[in-house]
């Protein structure tokens, strides 16, 4: 394995950076796509994975061309948040296409768990209809990752604040959650275990637990009170109707990622809610 090149999108980025760091030392040759090899982030990340730097923009059709060359695997990638749904979509689409024809044979493709099951959640469905283009690409090989909602995402001013967790959902709402050194350890074995691997199609999450629950996680990791409070659903709607959305899906429906099972078949301890948050700052 040592002359396979694995390229990875998104190196500095929490998902992309988590599988590199999971897949160095495992007998690959790392190319970790940035936008700015100058930056302390990709530094960080060539100084952890050994991995080789090489700058590329997901809407820049050559450098991505460029950076695929001679690569045996891929990971992709991209970010509703910065790239917005329309231009996540097209990145995803483009990044794939150009993957099949510079002759990758095992393409890890990361989505959201439940994109497949039509949720009306913008930002789940772009990311269905890019699982759609890499099905149809016949690829010799690819996989695809579903993480379900993550951990970090609850340190984030979209839900703490101060000594408030706040969110729209019910306080007993059971939400599924990830710690996304977990989907490293999955994306690392996509490519370890690429056999295994191949035309897979796995949702994956770590724990669940209601924001009720949460609160008193945080409250334990951070060393003082944090309340849950639930503000209207309007107020989420006003800064983003797609974040409301899918808050309301959690409410009606929510993800179905087997933990157990995913753990007993895949040897992938999942991180708990109340281990992540230990290692969070007071």
């Amino acid at each position: 394995m040592s002359n396979r090149i694995v390229v990875i999108s998104g190196a500095t980025g929490q998902q992309g950076g988590a599988v590199a760091r999971a897949l160095a030392g495992k007998g690959f040759s790392i190319r970790a796509l940035t936008r700015n090899p100058d930056s302390d982030a990709a530094k960080a990340v060539a100084k952890d994975t050994g991995a080789q730097l090489v700058k590329a923009e997901l809407d820049d059709e050559a450098s991505i061309r460029a950076a695929l060359t001679g690569a045996w695997g891929a990971f992709a990638v991209q970010n509703t948040w910065t790239a917005g749904v329309d231009g996540e979509e097209a990145q995803g689409h483009r990044f794939a296409k150009i993957a099949r024809d510079a002759g990758i044979q095992h393409f890890v493709y990361t989505s959201v768990a439940s994109a497949d099951r039509q949720t009306g959640i913008p930002h789940f469905d772009n990311k269905a209809r890019v699982e759609s283009t890499v099905r149809g690409l016949d690829f010799p090989s690819y996989s695809i990752i579903r993480p379900v909602f993550f951990m970090s995402n609850l340190a984030s001013p979209w839900f703490l604040n101060g000594d408030k967790l706040v969110s729209a959902m019910k306080s007993d709402t059971v939400l599924q959650m990830i710690d996304v050194a977990d989907i490293g350890q999955y994306g690392a074995l996509a490519f370890t275990d690429a056999a295994r691997f191949k035309n897979l199609e796995l949702d994956i999450a770590g724990d669940a637990k209601t924001m009720a629950e949460t609160a008193a996680t945080l409250t334990t990791a951070l060393g003082r009170p944090i309340e849950y409070l639930q503000i209207p659903m309007s107020e989420i709607r006003k800064n983003s109707e797609d974040f409301a959305l899918m808050l309301e899906w959690f409410e009606r429906v929510g993800y179905d990622a087997d933990i157990p099972g995913n753990a007993k078949t895949y040897a992938v301890k999942p991180t708990s809610l109340s281990e992540w948050a230990s290692k969070l700052k007071a």
